[in-house]
C-alpha cells in the first residue's frame, strides 16, 4: 500500500537532472527523498527546434545516476522541461468547437506564422479557460517540437526510466504552489526559476496574461527582470483597464527572495507575499527541512504531484 502511493518526478534543468520522491494524498503529501547530479557545461542547450542535448551518453548516464541515489526501484515518472523547449500562450479563437481535431487545427492556424517550426509537426494541447463577453474562447494552449520531445523520451528510456507524462516547469510549479493559488483570484503571480521568468494574471481565478521569458545569465533582481514585469503590467492594463490587481504572489531562489518580494511588490503596486516549497510537503527524515534545500527540486515536486 505504501508503494502504491509513491510519485516520481524528474526535472530536467540547464544545471542537470533533479528527481523528488513523495508520498501521501495531494491534501497531505510528503516528500520522501530527493536526490540532485549536475550536468557538465554545455550539455544542455534549451531550445524551441535546435537538438538540446549536446551528448546522449553523457546525458543517460547522468540520469541513472541520479536516480541511483534516490534507492528507489520505481522507474515510472513524471517529467518537467524548461519552459523554453516550447511554447505557453494564451489564445482568443472565435465560434465554437465540434471535436477535438478540429479546435486542434484551427489553433495550428491561429499561430503558424508565430511559431519559428511547422505546426503540423508539434506537440500541441489547450486547454479552454472561459468564454468572453464578446463570445470568443480564452484558451491555455502548449506545444514543442515533436521531434525535440521524442528525443528526450528515448534518452529518458535510455536511462532505464518510464516517462508517463512530460511537461514544461510553469505547470509543475503552479501545481506545486496549487493550495496558495486557490486564493489569488484577482492578482499577479511571479516566479523566477532556472533562469526562466513567470508572469500570471488571474482575474476570477482565471489566468488573463501570461508571459514566460527565458533570461539566461541574469539576477532574479537585476533591473531587466524587473523591467520584464513592469512592462507586463502596462500591457494588461492597456488590455483590460477596468481590472485593479489586489494581491501578488512570488517565489525566487531564497537568497534573493526578500528583495524579489519587494521587487514586484513595488511593481504591481499591492502587497506581495512569498511562496515557498518547504510548505507545499512534509519532508521526511532523509530530506533536509530548510527552504534553501528544497527550493531547487520544487518543479521536480510539482512534476510528482500530478501522478499522485
Amino acid at each position: 500500500m505504501l508503494f502504491s502511493s509513491n510519485s516520481l518526478g524528474l526535472e530536467i534543468n540547464s544545471k542537470g537532472a533533479a528527481f523528488a520522491l513523495i508520498s501521501g494524498k495531494p491534501a497531505s503529501t510528503k516528500l520522501e527523498r530527493v536526490s540532485f547530479r549536475p550536468f557538465p557545461s554545455g550539455l544542455l542547450r534549451i531550445s524551441l527546434r535546435e537538438t538540446n542535448v549536446t551528448d546522449p551518453d553523457v546525458f543517460v548516464r547522468t540520469l541513472r545516476e541520479a536516480h541511483g541515489l534516490l534507492l528507489h526501484q520505481g522507474t515510472r515518472l513524471s517529467v518537467t522541461l524548461p519552459d523554453g523547449v516550447g511554447r505557453i500562450m494564451l489564445l482568443d479563437v472565435e465560434g465554437r468547437f465540434r471535436n477535438r481535431t478540429e479546435a486542434l487545427d484551427i489553433i495550428r492556424w491561429k499561430i503558424k506564422k508565430n511559431i519559428p517550426f511547422d505546426v503540423a509537426d508539434a506537440h500541441l494541447d489547450y486547454q479552454q479557460l472561459m468564454i468572453r463577453e464578446t463570445g470568443e474562447l480564452s484558451l491555455l494552449v502548449a506545444l514543442a517540437s515533436r521531434e525535440i520531445i521524442m528525443r528526450y523520451e528515448e534518452l529518458i528510456t535510455a536511462a532505464g526510466l518510464v516517462p508517463a507524462r512530460i511537461e514544461f516547469n510553469a505547470f509543475s510549479l503552479c501545481r506545486a504552489f496549487e493550495k496558495s493559488l486557490a486564493s489569488l483570484q484577482n492578482g499577479l503571480l511571479t516566479g523566477f526559476y532556472d533562469n526562466s521568468l513567470i508572469i500570471l494574471i488571474f482575474n476570477e481565478g482565471v489566468p488573463e496574461f501570461a508571459r514566460f521569458k527565458e533570461l539566461p545569465g541574469t539576477s532574479p533582481v537585476d533591473r531587466r527582470v524587473y523591467t520584464e514585469i513592469n512592462n507586463s503590467l502596462l500591457a494588461y492594463r492597456e488590455r483590460f483597464p477596468e481590472r485593479e490587481i489586489k494581491q501578488a504572489a512570488c517565489f525566487s531562489p531564497p537568497d534573493v527572495a526578500a528583495d524579489f518580494l519587494s521587487m514586484v511588490s513595488d511593481a504591481a503596486d499591492c502587497a506581495a507575499s512569498p511562496l515557498e516549497t518547504r510548505t507545499v510537503v512534509t519532508p521526511s527524515d532523509s530530506v533536509p527541512t530548510d527552504q534553501a534545500s528544497i527550493f531547487p527540486y520544487t518543479a521536480a515536486i510539482g512534476a510528482a504531484l500530478g501522478s499522485l
